[in-house]
């Protein structure tokens, strides 16, 4: 054999182990995380927000769908997606409980999918927001009701040099009243939307009524079982260290990264909590900041815990808790597979009811005379974690206060330094402004870029005064 022959024969076999391994690099890495990402979007999407399977595709897997094949099954209401046929994935819908994605491998849930929510009265049609679902309130004067619609008018624009902003809803709230609200075509004030990480400000809120209930301490250590055996430097962690992502553990939030351990455990896992239980200190418990959804995940699964009692005591334990005082008939937390609520990332719920939400807060924990959450709970929530840069993050919730005695350093330089918001993934928020009175609503699929959110907000309030 001649020089030149072997060394193609050698370059051959090289390049066979090098597709070799991309394939299984594409088959049991990339191509699980996409299919069950699309699955999950979509049969949430479908069952959870009653969408349109047009716009679905259109619009919400657009950017994957054209690779993949996917099938609905309307008799077990789940979705199918693969990548040539590879690579499976089923997101399967339960009535009262919502959407959970299957891990890989698996055809069924671990926890019994058999439920009858509590019921939430509904909103009276004709009282004004908040008790009730009425119409705008009217009275504001011309000039103002102007400049806010060229404000909400804004938020719907799309900018030749970064299109994608894809707004689907805003409100504007002051002194109670429901002063502004729009939809993109295809979404109303009915529909239900995905908050993404602003699920994160909803767990905390649930951690906030078993702290009032004498059922959680802040400040002991957290209540992990994987962290009891002697030495384990994890038991200095505490439930106030994870809500304010300071504790240490090693968790990997890079969504660009097919390795990350966020895209592993929402789309490989199915038990969310248990993957960051297993999770090692990175750092010393409260010396670093790091932002982890596995964190919050790791919270719900400790309210679970706190929660005790049946499979269905928890699952109604949002409802009874905070989501039925406040009237916010709309709003759902889907669980794993494991039957605990995805407290990172998977709450929907109507631009009106996130509003809802945003106005607790802004009401210091206080609904209609009935304190919901613990007093001192709002302050605690804002209040900055020494760890986290700029000051701009409290328990779970972001903060604008800037680094402490550098208020000129916030996030946000152009708005008030008591504003605090929660936010999700492609730009959806809940506003707070404390010193306007005011709560804004944006929700969205900001795919390209990030939503200008200081812009916005700075109209926001330049056109209520």
């Amino acid at each position: 054999m001649t020089n030149k022959r072997r060394w193609l024969k050698m370059a051959a076999s090289l390049l066979l182990l090098i597709v070799l391994v991309v394939a299984g690099f594409l088959l049991r890495v990339v191509f699980p995380i996409i299919n069950g990402h699309t699955a999950k979007v979509f049969a949430s999407s479908l069952y959870v927000a009653g969408r349109e399977e047009g716009q679905i595709v259109a619009e919400d897997v657009a950017q994957y769908i054209r690779f993949l094949r996917w099938s609905r099954d309307e008799e077990a209401r789940s979705v199918t997606v693969s990548c040539l046929g590879l690579a499976s994935r089923t997101a399967v819908y339960h009535p009262g409980i919502g959407v959970t994605l299957l891990a890989p491998g698996k055809s069924e849930v671990a926890f019994e999918t058999e439920f009858t929510p509590v019921e939430i009265p509904g909103p009276e049609p004709h009282m004004p927001w908040p008790r009730g679902d009425g119409p705008i309130v009217e009275g504001l004067s011309a000039l103002p009701q102007h400049a806010l619609e060229e404000a909400i008018t804004w938020a719907f624009e799309e900018p030749d040099e970064i299109p994608g902003r894809r707004t689907r809803a805003v409100l504007v709230v002051q002194g109670d009243r429901l002063i502004a609200e729009r939809y993109a075509p295809g979404f109303d004030a009915h529909s239900p939307l995905l908050g993404w990480s602003m699920s994160k400000s909803v767990t905390s809120a649930l951690v906030g009524v078993l702290v009032k209930e004498g059922k959680l301490d802040l400040h002991a250590p957290a209540p992990v079982a994987e962290w009891q055996e002697a030495g384990d430097a994890r038991q200095a962690i505490t439930l106030d260290m994870l809500l304010r992502m300071s504790s240490g553990l090693e968790f990997n939030e890079g969504y660009g990264d097919p390795f990350a351990d966020v895209l592993h455990m929402l789309y490989r896992s199915d038990d969310f909590g248990g993957y960051a239980a297993r999770c090692d200190l990175a750092y010393g418990p409260d010396t670093h900041w790091a932002y982890s959804s596995g964190t919050s995940n790791l919270v719900s699964r400790i309210v679970r815990e706190a929660v005790g009692g049946s499979q269905a005591d928890y699952f109604n334990f949002p409802r009874t808790a905070l989501f039925g005082p406040l009237g916010m008939g709309s709003a759902l937390m889907e669980p794993d597979a494991s039957g605990t609520f995805v407290g990172s990332s998977y709450t929907y719920a109507t631009a009106r009811d996130w509003a809802r939400f945003g106005l607790l807060y802004l009401k210091d924990g206080v609904w209609e005379g009935e304190r919901i959450l613990p007093e001192g709970w709002v302050e605690y929530s804002t209040t900055p974690t020494p760890t986290a840069p700029k000051g701009n993050y409290g328990a779970h919730w972001w903060l604008n206060a800037g680094p402490s005695g550098e208020p000129e350093r916030r996030p946000m330089p152009s708005l008030p330094g008591d504003l605090y918001f929660a936010s999700g993934h492609e730009g959806q928020f809940v506003v707070v402004v404390p010193s306007r009175d005011v709560v804004i609503v944006r929700l969205g699929l900001t795919t390209e870029g990030k939503f200008p959110l200081e812009a916005f907000i700075r109209r926001v309030l330049d056109a209520v005064g």
